[in-house]
């Protein structure tokens, strides 16, 4: 049982660490570092618990927390000007384990060469070995027996894990019909099967197409969290305090010698204010969108930023919200063919069919309850399209064009994305969607549907997250910028068009009537120029926000050094995606929870025990 702290037991009390946010990092580094009886720790946590929740434990309920109050902070972008203005949704999970709570349970591990870029941009100790390090320290993994047909990645086996291994991994135990015939078609286009993407033998190669492992636990059939994983099995030690519906507002701190000295954090509970204080550190874990605001608010950050709202520079960083960057889709859907027995989301909104899934959970059979999206492709551009080569050309003489332009540091960063194009690195996804995208429109009852999700991993264009007021309940500005580069624009034109021509191919020919009904984008849509307005209108964020707070030389516009520690304190770290200087290539949680416990790492060998 969950032995959640009450105010009386924070409010104007002292503790070692005090970690803001307990979400995927948060609660991860908080149990890490109250392994040592003599350390204590409190998370503050803006969102309530929500523990043992069904639309959190059950998997594909994909989507459904988005835009609820009681699961998601409900932030919007600002209207984007190279997309006509739109304004995207921008989910972020509200509550204990944050977006690992709410996600799609992906754990998909990034390329070698993106974790060794890392360290390139000048983070000793920040590599793939590292990375691998410390994920394995994240991941249990669970041996299931496997049905369907095999493919890589789809096999019995697994990494050992670790004792102390937290969240339970899996690999799906089995394959809709319609999935097996996507990795086949994608097979006779061209793309070869991964050759093993989860082997700690293989060194990060991700390339090609495979069924991911997830986080789920196939005993239980539940989903594995940062909550279920590294709080509720810790939740009853006395070192360690969790205060939910606790919104952190302001570090406050002093300066000694020139250095800033964090020494409390205020934070509003039921409408009040209160203060916890730091003996040790102050940790921030509140995500890529939140953490910026944070320092922003307790005056660390640009001038121009600051000092229009009357905040005191303590710290001058410009480097504090910017370098944002994102990972964006956009899906082509199709009916299925009628009669085919696959389960696809879809049959959720009949009521029938709704129940028929539920009792086949309860009684643990193969359900939509008890699954996830399995199919995903990472390739370079030059797969999908002829004109990648014409793409990357033009890319960097625009890049060279404004170079004196260019942020201190942004130009290395280009250099490297350049870099790995060229070299051929598998930064542009596919995934196999079983149903019609939620954002697209509802789908008829009793028709099925199949999409295929085109992503972008390494975005050219950088956004920023910044605060408007000093209301630390008010959402900062965030403002991605999509498109402000050509290039992300005209690669997913390209990576549409490569999917409108797998419908055309067999197998996947077998699960599409022989004319194809397209949903989305529609027939009617042809030309380059229609799918660039339609992509401008369609596309989504994946939710993997990273940058703003970028571990990068200070020069350099960074924010924290190698250790996480703020530059200009003395004991404030940030430990959550926004360190990231340059985006990788996969889906984050694996690449959250190895952060986190590196982290831990680091803060303890920083602050031996007495």
């Amino acid at each position: 049982m969950e032995h959640l702290a009450t105010l009386d037991e924070i409010s104007g009390k002292s503790f070692d660490y005090v970690i803001i946010g307990g979400g995927t990092a948060g609660l991860t580094l908080a149990a890490r570092l109250s392994e040592d009886p003599t350390i204590s720790v409190v998370v503050l946590e803006a969102g309530p618990a929500n523990l043992n929740d069904p639309l959190i434990m059950k998997t594909s309920q994909f989507g459904v927390h988005f835009g609820r109050e009681e699961y998601d902070w409900g932030q919007t972008t600002t209207p984007q000007k190279h997309a006509n203005g739109t304004i995207f949704p921008w989910p972020r999970g509200r509550m204990l384990g944050g977006s690992s709570a709410i996600n799609f349970l992906s754990w998909i591990k990034p390329p070698k060469q993106d974790m060794d870029d890392i360290e390139r941009l000048g983070n000793p100790g920040w590599n793939w070995e590292s990375y691998q390090k410390y994920v394995q320290r994240a991941e249990r993994f669970v041996h299931v027996s496997v049905s369907g047909e095999l493919k890589p990645g789809l096999t019995p086996d697994g990494p050992k894990s670790p004792a102390n291994a937290a969240v339970l991994v899996s690999k799906p135990t089995s394959l809709e019909n319609f999935e097996t015939k996507v990795y086949q078609t994608l097979g006779n286009l061209g793309i070869p099967d991964a050759p093993a993407p989860f082997s700690t033998k293989l060194e990060g190669d991700t390339a090609g197409t495979y069924a991911c492992n997830h986080t789920f636990d196939p005993v239980s059939q539940t989903r594995s969290y940062a909550a279920t994983a590294y709080y509720l099995p810790h939740s009853a030690r006395k070192n360690l305090c969790v205060l939910v519906s606790a919104t952190a507002i302001k570090i406050q701190s002093k300066v000694e010698d020139g250095i800033v000295l964090a020494t409390a954090v205020e934070f509003i509970f039921d409408g009040k204010t209160h203060v916890v204080r730091a003996s040790k550190e102050v940790i921030l874990s509140a995500g890529a969108l939140k953490s910026p605001q944070l320092l922003e608010l307790s005056g660390i950050g640009r001038r121009d930023i600051l000092e229009p709202l009357g905040i005191p520079v303590l710290i001058e960083l410009p480097g504090v919200g910017e370098n944002l960057q994102e990972h964006v889709v956009v899906g082509v859907s199709w009916e299925m063919k009628a009669g085919l027995p696959d389960l696809t989301l879809d049959i959720l909104r009949d009521s029938e069919q709704l129940a028929q899934q539920l009792k086949a959970y309860e009684r643990k059979e193969r359900s939509l309850f008890s699954s996830a999206i399995s199919g995903f492709t990472f390739q370079p551009l030059t797969t999908y399209s002829p004109r990648a080569q014409e793409l990357y050309d033009a890319l960097a003489s625009r890049i060279n064009d404004k170079q004196k332009q260019l942020p201190p540091g942004l130009r290395e960063q280009y250099e490297i994305q350049l870099e790995q194009l060229r070299n051929g690195a598998p930064a542009f996804e596919l995934i196999s969607f079983p149903g019609l995208l939620g954002y697209q429109g509802q789908p008829e009852i009793g028709k099925k549907y199949i999409s295929m999700i085109s992503g972008a991993n390494h975005l050219f264009s950088r956004g920023t997250a910044h605060i408007e007021s000093t209301d630390p309940l008010a959402s900062a500005a965030l403002d991605p910028h999509y498109f402000e580069e050509d290039f992300d624009l005209l690669s997913l034109v390209e990576m549409t068009k490569f999917v409108r021509r797998i419908v055309h191919v067999k197998p996947y020919t077998d699960i599409v009537d022989e004319v194809p009904k397209e949903v989305t984008p529609g027939p009617d849509i042809q030309t380059d120029e229609q799918l660039a307005d339609w992509i401008k209108r369609s596309l989504r964020s994946t939710f993997h926000t990273a940058g703003t707070l970028s571990m990068l030389p200070r020069e350099k516009s960074g924010v924290v050094d190698p250790t996480l520690k703020v530059y200009g304190t003395k004991n404030i770290r940030v430990v959550d995606l926004s360190i990231l200087p340059l985006h990788v290539a996969a889906h984050t949680l694996s690449t959250v929870y190895s952060i986190a416990e590196h982290a831990a790492d680091i803060i303890k060998t920083s602050s031996p025990r007495a």
